[in-house]
């Protein structure tokens, strides 16, 4: 499954994020957080990918956030792109969760 988000994520969509990704680790399926459409990521947005890391570390559930160049910055910045899965594109993320 791969999850398209687009705009900001930040403190003020931060709760929508997690009830989103909270509501979809019910279906028990690798998936990718596709964040190439997000303008902005602050550290509210980063503790919600924290979060859902260790929610699906938790429940053994694949998972794998593909970002544009900016917010792979911010993710490599902070030191938590092998936390995260990150990968530079859906393609190298869906082959990550396959294997």
């Amino acid at each position: 499954m791969v999850f398209t988000f687009k705009g900001q994520l930040d403190a003020f969509s931060e709760k929508q994020f997690k009830t989103f990704v909270t509501y979809n680790l019910k279906n028990d399926l690798p998936f990718v957080l596709d964040l190439t459409k997000i303008d902005f990521l602050d550290s509210s947005g980063l503790g919600a990918l924290v979060q859902t890391a260790k929610e699906c570390k938790k429940l053994k559930l694949g998972f794998s956030v593909v970002g544009n160049s900016r917010v792979a910055q911010t993710i490599k910045l902070v030191r938590l792109g092998d936390f995260l899965n990150l990968k530079s594109n859906l393609e190298d993320a869906l082959n990550y969760l396959r294997n």
